[in-house]
């Protein structure tokens, strides 16, 4: 659950400012892709854990209303829904903590009971606001069976070259590139260098988003640069969750990398043009509006 608070601008260390506004938002990394992709046509599965609480018991109802599947979405008895404090700024900009809470009771030996789930799935989608050793073992069992595994390393922490070897698509902002890489990336340029990092280490394709600037995909073939769609930003929270699904949507639908991403940056400029994280996700029709009409013009 997003709790988020909307001001002016943030506030330095030990300063104290009045907000704007606050709201609790539906929202979770996981919840929001999922969601994001089911919004576009695709049949979701979920994998997750929530608490024992009000806060998971609206999530649960939610991803059901979106048509998600919740059979393998568990209920804690010991830890509370994880949450998120998001602070939104006047330029859209956001800042985030996250306390998983019941995210991260979701384990290695719990994901292996599941293998039957991914290895039915056309695609399976990953972040890191769960515990890593379960998401390994998740791509592992993936690419076992030659699912592509789409991971989106946020929050961005040290992967080792085993899990980035079973990953598909990695899908990193700027800031979580330089955290994979070391490097700092604030350039196309920069971005590619690091890619290059990290097919070396394993990743078959990378997709640097880029925010509004668009993405750059980089892979044996080369490197792709998709520009993005200008738009006026309210903020920014779920843009990069609503890529991702976007993304997989698309590949299921058997689009190229290049024409996915295309569309998955639509999604994004679409997202950041309404406030919060799962209300801001757009379905099928607005994204083909959208298209539509940049294409007119």
């Amino acid at each position: 659950m997003d709790m988020v608070v909307r001001t002016e601008r943030a506030p330095g260390a030990g300063e104290t400012l009045f907000g704007d506004s606050f709201a609790l938002s539906p929202g979770g990394k996981g919840a929001n892709q999922a969601v994001a992709a089911a919004r576009l046509g695709g049949k979701v599965s979920m994998i997750g854990s929530v608490g024992k609480d009000a806060f998971g018991n609206e999530l649960l109802d939610i991803m059901r209303q979106e048509g998600i599947s919740t059979e393998h979405i568990v209920q804690s008895a010991t830890q509370a829904t994880g949450v998120a404090s998001i602070v939104v700024d006047g330029e859209g900009e956001n800042r985030i903590i996250v306390v998983p809470g019941a995210n991260i009771e979701l384990g290695p030996e719990d994901i292996k009971l599941l293998e039957n789930v991914i290895s039915s799935a056309e695609i399976v989608v990953m972040q890191l606001e769960t515990d890593l050793q379960m998401c390994e073992e998740a791509a592992a069992i993936a690419h076992r069976y030659s699912i592509p595994v789409i991971l989106n390393p946020a929050p961005a922490r040290a992967l080792s070259d085993e899990m980035l070897r079973h990953v598909t698509y990695l899908t990193p902002n700027e800031s979580e590139t330089g955290v994979l890489t070391g490097m700092e990336v604030n350039s196309v340029e920069a971005a590619e260098q690091a890619a290059q990092i990290l097919l070396q280490r394993g990743v078959q394709n990378v997709v640097i988003t880029l925010g509004s600037k668009g993405a750059l995909i980089v892979n044996a073939s080369g490197s792709t640069y998709v520009a993005g769609f200008p738009v006026q930003a309210v903020d920014t929270v779920a843009a990069g969750d609503s890529f991702n699904g976007a993304l997989a949507y698309q590949l299921t639908e058997g689009r190229t990398l290049q024409e996915a991403v295309r569309f998955a940056n639509a999604v994004g400029a679409l997202a950041v043009g309404k406030r919060g994280a799962i209300p801001s996700l757009p379905a099928l029709p607005e994204v083909e509006r959208f298209l539509k009409a940049v294409e007119k013009n």
